[in-house]
């Protein structure tokens, strides 16, 4: 029997969250390989249907990180993306998906040490829960 290693989509805001991975990277802090980056240019244009696409096609979890409260490149669209998760992460019981299998947060460019911790944890909560697994919702194993 082979170890679980959880596949996670993470859509990173292009000005900071990106900017924060990329920094943990430089930096050569430690983080999960599982962790699949989407950069975008913001995470107000995440639209929840990709996220349930990401869980469609073989994704255990979602990560949505953005900007700061005030800190959007786009004025308002990190508060978008919040209201946006939020909603979706009510919503996902009834798609047999515990919302602790989605996660929204914040992490500025400078901030490496949090993306790090973040994807860690993230990789270890969904390791801990299984594969995801969702009676009628058919997964497209090996498109991620």
């Amino acid at each position: 029997m082979t170890e679980f290693k959880p596949k996670i989509i993470a859509f990173l805001c292009s000005w900071c969250s990106y900017a924060g991975a990329d920094k943990a990277g430089g930096q050569k802090l430690r983080y999960p390989a599982n962790i699949l980056v989407v950069r975008v240019m913001c995470t107000g244009r995440v639209d929840p249907r990709f996220v349930l696409k990401a869980f469609r096609e073989g994704a255990d979890g979602v990560m949505v990180l953005g900007c700061h409260t005030g800190d959007c490149h786009y004025r308002n669209g990190n508060m978008k993306a919040m209201k946006r998760m939020r909603l979706l992460s009510r919503m996902l019981p009834q798609f047999g998906i515990v919302k602790e299998r989605l996660m929204f947060n914040r992490v500025s460019g400078g901030e490496s040490e949090l993306f790090q911790k973040l994807a860690t944890e993230m990789t270890e909560n969904i390791t801990l829960m299984g594969p995801l697994k969702i009676e009628g919702f058919v997964k497209t194993e090996g498109a991620l």
